[in-house]
Parts: structure tokens; sequence; C-alpha cells
């Protein structure tokens, strides 16, 4: 059974400088980091057996075993570490070499307590972004919507109010937000599951056979109708129907589903007898029905019969903390469908996604990852595999304040691993020559 991993972030330093070890443990243990320390690899190796690690420092030169076959090791045998390598001889292949060993952060000596805390910011924050992607909180039951942030923590509560009764739902939200796997979540929660969930998509359905499909017609009601037809609202009789994108209803419509709102009865098209259900109505929508209501274009009385509960769906760019869930998750299931071995994200790929707009919210993410499983051979994503539009977004987050030469630094990295590394090619997306592109480079090497 392993270790139980405490609620504090526990960090290895290795090194054979004993006053090295000291000045990380002096710096981090007020910063409320639990600081284990050890002065050669092997015994670095047991520790990782024995007790669980977030983080690793470790020095470049060792005796007998230097840091990078400790980083390699780390990585091949513990995925869940964040890993920082620290150096008394910087230069910029060792600390290429280093990342790609599996380093998170390269540190030069001497460092000062500002760069030691940034850099382990910077690396639990990595962590957190890795344990958050295979932590996936699904709606008890599952009913395929994912997510940890507090705006969909907010959503599970309100899907849990609305299946325990039988009112009316209105879901708002943008388009791809996921409005018809919180109805169906409704519904299949609720006291009426074992009867039919019926979902129209209002918009998909020309206006003049809308009311056909909905309420039904008898033989003979119109060219075409050769004999009776149930519509969407018998065929859900005893269960939910579900009106997508209902702010596109015409207002005769509109009159007519406030009917069988009010009375739970209808007419089928071509008939005067009046029909009976019972019915349970959820609709959705992407506008804005009160907007609609005082300009006229949505009747006022539908509105708040159908507002009886409000479920706001948040969109993608405003719950950007589940964002590697969803990664992973999409991920999974389309390597798996696919029969091929698992893809993940490098962290720069997941950070660039972690500040894409979203227009399409989950569902141009999911599209995404759908087709990055298709073309990506490799075992990883890189920024280089994504969409141009999504490639230099990684850019400061709201809050952070950074330094015009940290911003300079971070496009630089950002360019140099959409292209894979071609300096040349960075160079001329960035408009400098390979000189200065060096220059800029050692320069990094040397900040840190």
């Amino acid at each position: 059974m392993a270790p139980k991993r405490s609620s504090r972030c526990t960090v290895l330093a290795v090194d054979d400088n004993l006053n090295t070890l000291e000045v990380i443990k002096r710096n981090l243990t007020p910063a409320g980091y639990e600081v284990v320390t050890c002065a050669e690899v092997p015994a670095a190796v047991r520790i990782l057996e024995e007790q669980p690690i977030d983080v690793l420092i470790t020095d470049y030169k060792m005796p007998r075993h230097d840091g990078l076959e400790l980083i390699t090791h780390a990585g091949e045998n513990y995925p869940d570490l964040g890993m920082i390598m620290v150096t008394g001889y910087p230069s910029i292949d060792g600390a290429v070499q280093a990342v790609k060993s599996g380093a998170d952060e390269y540190l030069a000596k001497p460092f000062t307590e500002t760069e030691l805390l940034a850099a382990m910011e910077k690396v639990t924050d990595k962590l957190a972004r890795r344990r958050q992607a295979r932590a996936a909180v699904p709606l008890p039951g599952d009913f395929g919507i994912l997510g940890c942030s507090q705006a969909m923590q907010a959503v599970f509560r309100l899907i849990d109010k609305a299946a325990a009764m039988t009112a009316n739902v209105l879901i708002s939200g943008e388009s791809g937000t996921g409005k018809e796997l919180v109805a169906r979540a409704i519904h299949y929660r609720g006291a009426r599951s074992a009867a039919p969930f019926v979902s129209v998509n209002c918009t998909a359905i020309p206006e003049s056979l809308l009311e056909s499909e909905l309420f039904g017609h008898v033989k003979g009601a119109f060219t075409g109708a050769k004999e009776d037809r149930a519509g969407y609202f018998q065929i859900a009789d005893g269960g939910t129907i579900f009106l997508d994108e209902i702010g596109d209803a015409s207002l005769n419509l509109q009159a007519k589903l406030l009917r069988i709102m009010q009375n739970k009865e209808f007419f089928r098209v071509g008939s005067s007898q009046i029909c009976k259900v019972d019915t349970r109505i959820i609709a959705a929508t992407h506008k804005n029905l009160q907007a609609m209501v005082e300009k006229g274009l949505f009747r006022e009385d539908l509105y708040y019969r159908l507002n009886i509960i409000d479920i706001p769906l948040p969109p993608l760019r405003e719950r950007r903390e589940d964002i590697a869930i969803l990664v992973n998750h999409f991920m999974s299931e389309f390597c798996r469908e696919m029969g091929r071995p698992s893809i993940t994200l490098s962290d720069r790929a997941l950070q660039a996604l972690g500040v894409y707009a979203w227009p399409g919210n989950v569902r141009e993410l999911e599209n995404l990852m759908q087709r990055l499983v298709v073309m990506v051979d490799g075992p990883q994503v890189a920024v280089a595999d994504l969409p141009p539009a999504m490639r230099f977004t990684i850019r400061s987050l709201p809050g952070e304040m950074r330094t015009l030469s940290q911003m300079e630094a971070d496009h630089i990295n950002a360019v140099l691993e959409s292209v894979g590394g071609n300096k040349s090619r960075a160079a001329e997306i960035l408009g400098i020559d390979r000189k200065t592109l060096r220059e800029k480079l050692k320069k990094q090497t040397g900040a840190n």
C-alpha cells in the first residue's frame, strides 16, 4: 500500500554540498514546504521508494551518479513528481538536456530565495494541472459531465435539485457548453428515468414541420400526411421532452407550448380532439430570453413558465481549471476508440489551451482532442501540433504581474517549442536574426 500523501507539499533536495541543502531547507520551510534532504543519488532513490514526494530538487554534478540520471529515473518511475535541476555550471545545452530528461525547471547557483520560490511555484502549478487531469470529477451517476471548478460544482447542485422535482427547467449557455448533457442528467437522476427522454432541436426542424413533429398530426391534415402520427410530446408522455434552442421558436408555436404547460393538453395538427399528456419540459437556449421578452420576440408568460428552475452553464473560458480534466477524458476516450496507446499533452501545450478563448466551448475542445489523436504520431502533443490560433496564446494570466524580460523569454520559448526547437525558423517568426536569438537565450540561462 502506498504511503499516505501529506497535505503539505513535500520536497526532496539532493546535493553533495550540505550548505546548499541547508539553504534550500531554510528558504522553503517557512514558505510551508516540508523538506527532506540527502547527499547522493542512491539515497534519493530509496527515499522516493519509501515515501511520497511532490517535488524533487537535485544538483547536476554529484559523485558517482549525476542529477540527470536521477531526473531520468524519477521521470520514468514517478510521473506524479515535479522536478527542478540545480547546477553551478549553467549553459544552454545543460538546460536543454535537463528539460529533455524530464526537469520542469532549471536553476543556476548561486540562486536567491526569490528565484527558488518562483521555481517552486511554477513546478507546483504544473504538478497541480497534471493531478487535475487525472482526477476528473464526474457528476455522481456519470452522464458525461466533468468538472472540479466551483462553477461546475454549482451546476451539479442545481442538477440534483432539479432532478428531485418535476418543475420545468430552463438551461442557458453558449453553444457547446453541454446543455443536452445537463438535461439528460436531470431526467435520468429523477423519478421519470424509466420513461422516455426525447430531444428536439427547434432550429434543426423547419418551421412548417415543427408543429407537426411536436404535437403529431392526423391522416389528411396536410399534403403527405398519409396516416396518423404521434408527436414528440406523446412519445415523451410520462417522461421528459428537451426543447433545445427554444429561443428560435415562433410566437405561434410559443402560444401552443404555453397551452401544453398550463393544461397538459394539445391538439394534433388537423384534429379538434384534445390530447392529454404528462410530459416534463426542459428547455435550453444560447440566447438572452429576458432581452427577447423586452423586445417582444418571446412571450413573457412562457418565459416565466419555463424559468421555474434556471441553470446557467458557464463557458469554458470561465472554468479553465476544468480544461486539464476534459483533455484527459477526451484523450482517453478517443485513444481507446482508435485502439492506440495513450497520448498526453506537454505542459506548454496544456498552458496554451488554458489561455485560449474557446468560442466553441467544450464541443470545440472535444473536436480538437479527436483531431490530435488522429494526427499526432508520438506519445505527446507539443505546441507545434496545435492549431495556429492556439500556438501563440500563451501569455500572462489576469493578476500575474511580470517584467518585460520575463514576458519576452516566455514568448521566445513558446515560439521555439512551436517550431520544434528550430532556431532559424524561430528567429524568422520573431523578426530577429539567429545571433540575436542566441544572445537572448544565453541571457535567459544566465538570469536563471
